[in-house]
């Protein structure tokens, strides 16, 4: 559309100014208003999927969050029988009062909402004779995936490996979990399958002590 101004002479100037057209604004992306039929809630949903999520080191303060995640990757499994942890043991383990974490732990936000983690240790490559980076857990609540939380969990942690100078970053998924085998290619992971898991644990470790 046009802008019109006043016709006015300017000094020197032997004809009427000519119309302003106004120029094109650029696109902005906008959050729809709030219809009759949009619930707050579901536009509160549609703003927090917009959004990067926040990823932070954990603190002892997250603990129970960071259980509560450990428990629900277990059910997701099918493997919550298994789960043994508990809040001291956490703390103890992941913030001593004295000496090095045996692991630590990432926690990704939407908005204030915690939305996943991911746990992990650094172990060591005797072939490239470097350090590598090992993901034990990686989890996002079942209600906040497919917004990109999960691979922005693990991006973070694949650019803390290249940070640190470390040959690989290595973790398992089961078998039956395609979903995470695909994500896991598509991002160009290979999975080894030439290799299988060997484990003691419980009483086939403790004969040995």
């Amino acid at each position: 559309r046009e802008v019109t101004v006043p016709h006015r002479r300017c000094r020197g100037a032997k004809h009427p100014a000519a119309p302003l057209r106004e120029l094109p604004q650029p696109a902005r992306h906008r959050l729809p208003p709030i219809r009759s039929s949009t619930s707050a809630t579901q536009y509160s949903t549609f703003a927090i999927s917009l959004m990067s999520p926040l990823i932070r080191p954990a603190t002892p303060a997250d603990v129970p969050l960071i259980l509560e995640f450990i428990r629900g990757l277990a059910d997701y499994e099918k493997l919550a029988h298994e789960v043994e942890a508990t809040e001291a043991q956490l703390h103890a383990t992941l913030f001593p009062p004295a000496g090095n974490s045996v692991a630590y732990c990432v926690l990704a936000f939407t908005g204030s909402t915690p939305a996943g983690f991911a746990i992990y240790f650094f172990n060591y490559s005797t072939w490239l004779a470097r350090p590598g980076l090992y993901l034990e857990d990686l989890f996002v609540k079942p209600e906040l995936r497919s917004r990109g939380i999960g691979k922005a969990l693990l991006l973070h942690l694949a650019r803390e490996a290249n940070a640190r100078g470390y040959g690989r970053m290595e973790w398992s998924v089961l078998d039956w979990n395609q979903p995470a085998i695909d994500f896991y290619e598509k991002l160009g992971a290979r999975r080894m399958r030439e290799w299988q898991i060997c484990r003691l644990t419980g009483p086939a470790l403790a004969q040995y002590a």
